[in-house]
């Protein structure tokens, strides 16, 4: 793995547990909740980054090839 699907997934997992934190206290802490959810937004949109789109290779995958005529 490597180490930017490493940051990827702390900043995912860290930004999970604070925001669970803070919002499991009885006194919720704005700012911390707040803190946390910045964090696990961050790790979700830099996974995001690397997942391609599924409509970039939209014209190689045609069911329809075109053949090059030769003319004689």
């Amino acid at each position: 793995m490597n180490i930017s699907r490493t940051i990827n997934f702390i900043c995912i997992l860290v930004g999970g547990i604070i925001a669970v934190y803070a919002q499991a206290e009885a006194q919720q802490n704005t700012y911390l909740l707040i803190g946390g959810i910045v964090l696990l937004m961050f790790g979700i949109y830099r996974t995001s980054r690397n997942i391609p789109s599924k409509f970039d290779k939209q014209e190689e995958e045609s069911f329809v090839k075109s053949e090059k005529i030769d003319e004689d």
